[in-house]
C-alpha cells in the first residue's frame, strides 16, 4: 500500500503541474478563441527573465540578500510578460479580430518562434538555474503507517502547492469578477462583446498579461526542478493532452485533466511499465489524448458545439 501511495502522491504533484501550464492555453482561448501555441515559448522566456535577472540584480546593485533579489527578479519579469503581452495585442492580434481561427492560430506559431529567438539573443541559450530557495531534501511521511514511510520531495510538495493555490485564485477570478465574465463574454462572441461596450483590447492584454503570470510560475517551478534551458519549452507539450482531456473552455477541466493524467502516468509506469519495457510515462498522455479526441473531442468539461443549419 505504501509504494501505490507514494506513486499516487507523485502523480497528483506532477499533475497540478501539468494544470498551471495547461491553465495558460485555457485563459487565451477562453479571451480569443485560438489554441495558443506559444505558451511553451512563454514559459521559457520568463524562465530565461527570472533567471538572468537574479544573476543581474546583485551585480548592478550589490545587493546580497537572495530574497530581495528574488523578489526584484520577478517583478522585473513580471513587468517583461505584461509588456510582452501589450506588444502581442497591438501588433499582433489587435490587427486580427474577427479573422478566422486558422489565422489566429498561424499568428501565435509566429509568435512562439519570435520569443523563441528574441529569448535567445536578450538572455543567452546557455543552461541556467533559478534558486528561490525551495528545500530539495526529501521528506516521509506516515512513518508508523507504512514500513519505511513514504517519499515525498519537498520541492515537489510546495511546489504542488503553490500551483494550486493559484489554479484555485484563477479559477474564482473567473467566476465572480466582472473582468472575469468579460472574459468569457469576448470567447462567445467577439462583434456581441464590443457592441454591448465591452473593450476588446484591453480584455486580450489583461489575458495575456494573466497567462504571462502563469507562464512566470510554471516557469519558474520547472526551472528550480529541470534548470532553465530552452528544452524546457517542450514541457509544455505535456498540457496539450491535459487540455484535451478536460476541455478547451474549461478552468475546472484543466485542473482535473492535470490530475488524471499526473496520476495514469505514475501508476501507469510503476504497474504497467515492468511488463511493457518502461517508457509508458512518455506516451500515455498522448493515447489518452487521443482516445478522448475519437469518442468526446470536446473533453470532460468542454462545451459541445452544435452547428444547425
Amino acid at each position: 500500500m505504501g509504494p501505490f501511495l507514494e506513486t499516487l502522491i507523485g502523480g497528483l504533484m506532477a499533475g497540478m503541474l501539468y494544470s498551471l501550464i495547461a491553465l495558460g492555453f485555457v485563459l487565451i482561448f477562453k479571451a480569443s478563441g485560438v489554441f495558443n501555441f506559444a505558451q511553451g515559448a512563454m514559459v521559457l522566456f520568463a524562465a530565461l527573465a527570472m533567471a538572468r535577472f537574479s544573476e543581474w540584480i546583485p551585480q548592478w546593485t550589490g545587493i546580497e540578500s537572495k530574497l530581495v533579489v528574488n523578489v526584484l527578479a520577478f517583478g522585473v519579469a513580471m513587468l517583461i510578460m505584461v509588456a510582452l503581452a501589450w506588444c502581442i495585442e497591438r501588433l499582433v492580434l489587435g490587427k486580427l479580430v474577427n479573422q478566422e481561427g486558422i489565422t489566429l492560430l498561424m499568428a501565435t506559431l509566429g509568435i512562439t518562434y519570435f520569443i523563441d529567438g528574441f529569448g535567445q539573443t536578450i538572455f543567452g541559450s546557455d543552461i541556467y538555474k533559478i534558486d528561490v530557495g525551495m528545500p530539495k531534501d526529501p521528506l516521509f511521511l506516515f512513518e508508523n503507517v507504512f514500513e519505511g514511510g513514504i517519499l515525498v520531495g519537498q520541492e515537489d510538495l510546495i511546489a504542488t502547492v503553490v500551483a494550486a493555490a493559484l489554479v484555485g485564485a484563477l479559477a474564482l477570478f473567473f467566476q465572480y469578477t466582472s473582468t472575469g465574465r468579460a472574459l468569457r463574454a469576448v470567447a462567445d462572441d467577439h462583434q456581441a462583446a464590443q457592441s454591448i461596450g465591452i473593450p476588446l483590447k484591453r480584455i486580450w492584454v489583461i489575458v495575456w498579461s494573466v497567462a504571462g503570470f502563469v507562464a512566470l510560475v510554471a516557469g519558474i517551478i520547472w526551472g528550480s526542478k529541470l534548470g532553465v534551458q530552452f528544452s524546457l519549452s517542450l514541457v509544455a507539450l505535456k498540457a496539450l493532452p491535459v487540455v484535451i482531456l478536460g476541455g478547451l473552455t474549461s478552468v475546472p477541466g484543466a485542473i482535473i485533466g492535470g490530475l488524471l493524467i499526473g496520476v495514469g502516468e505514475k501508476l501507469s509506469e510503476a504497474y504497467i511499465g515492468p511488463m511493457l519495457g518502461g517508457g509508458i510515462e512518455i506516451w500515455f498522455a498522448y493515447v489518452l489524448a487521443l482516445v478522448f479526441l475519437l469518442f468526446r473531442p470536446q473533453g470532460l468539461f468542454g462545451e459541445k458545439i452544435i452547428d444547425r443549419v
